[in-house]
């Protein structure tokens, strides 16, 4: 049997193991609690607070126009962006955002997996768009498909950026004859309100 000291030294461990445990649940709770509270508060903080002046000029309501499924009409569908300050970098935002592709069921007008090079707005608005060749090598072709990359660019540019009132395509930073041999690519392209099917698409 054990003796009463021994008995007295077991049930001092135990409690201390039971304080321990004790203290250890507690400190998990308060950090799970924590993090869920932090959760809460990051996820409700828009709806709760009002944003300020300036996270309200930060985000920008732009539409970007993509082919329906006929590619006989570009059909715009609408996109909250981050707005950059400068001019050439609201033009590159909004092409990237164009090279993501639709969000709906509409068709994309640039090829997959293609890259931008840059984008600059001219004093005269013009805007040079300069990709990869990846746009003629990747491209299906056809003079629809063409109109549709072509004015797909010029009326999500034009039509958004007031400043902007053509579009010039290039490759490589270089001028080029044509995609796929349909629709000429030297001039400059001005939007075209009539190839825009009324109503919208929303993303």
């Amino acid at each position: 049997m054990a003796s009463k000291r021994q008995r007295r030294t077991s049930e001092v461990k135990a409690k201390k193991k039971r304080k321990t445990l004790k203290l250890f649940l507690f400190l998990a709770l308060v950090v799970v609690c924590g993090g869920f509270l932090a959760f809460l508060f990051k996820s409700l903080s828009d709806s709760i607070l009002p944003p300020s002046a300036d996270e309200k000029r930060d985000r920008w309501s732009v539409q970007l126009y993509f082919s329906d499924s006929g590619e006989r009409f570009l059909v715009p569908e609408k996109r909250l962006l981050a707005r950059p300050k400068t001019l050439n970098g609201q033009a590159e935002e909004i092409v990237k955002a164009l090279m993501e592709g639709p969000k709906t069921s509409l068709v994309r007008t640039l090829p997959e997996g293609l890259q931008l090079q840059s984008v600059t707005v001219d004093k005269s608005g013009t805007a040079h768009v300069s990709f990869n060749r990846k746009l003629i090598d990747d491209h299906p072709g056809g003079t629809a498909s063409e109109m549709a990359t072509l004015y797909s660019l010029a009326n999500t540019l034009a039509l958004n950026v007031k400043e902007i009132k053509r579009v010039k395509l290039l490759v490589d930073g270089k001028e080029f004859t044509t995609i796929k041999g349909h629709v000429d690519t030297r001039e400059p392209i001005l939007p075209d309100r009539d190839l825009v099917k009324k109503g919208s698409a929303e993303s």
